[in-house]
């Protein structure tokens, strides 16, 4: 998009362009975003953890809650996610 400031406005959105999944059924013809080096370290290296689950705080922080078990995670999502809703 030439001139794209960051904000996406309506108009953008009926705007029938390859890359646009609003108007297009199917993936884009380009790769839609590439990993950084640190997430393909990590990958590659994950740390030792018995974590299985996890969720977003939600508040724009970046910040996660980890859980071992549905149990927990279950809980965690109801006080940092559903609770928005």
């Amino acid at each position: 998009m030439k001139n794209y400031d960051g904000n996406i406005r309506f108009k953008d959105l009926r705007k029938d362009t390859p890359y646009n999944t609003y108007t297009r059924h199917g993936l884009p013809p380009t790769p839609i975003a590439l990993a950084g080096r640190e997430a393909i370290h990590a990958t590659l290296h994950p740390d030792k953890t018995e974590y299985l689950y996890f969720v977003a705080y939600g508040d724009g922080s970046g910040r996660h809650v980890f859980s071992t078990n549905l149990k927990d995670h279950e809980k965690a999502v109801d006080k940092y996610q559903r609770k928005k809703h």
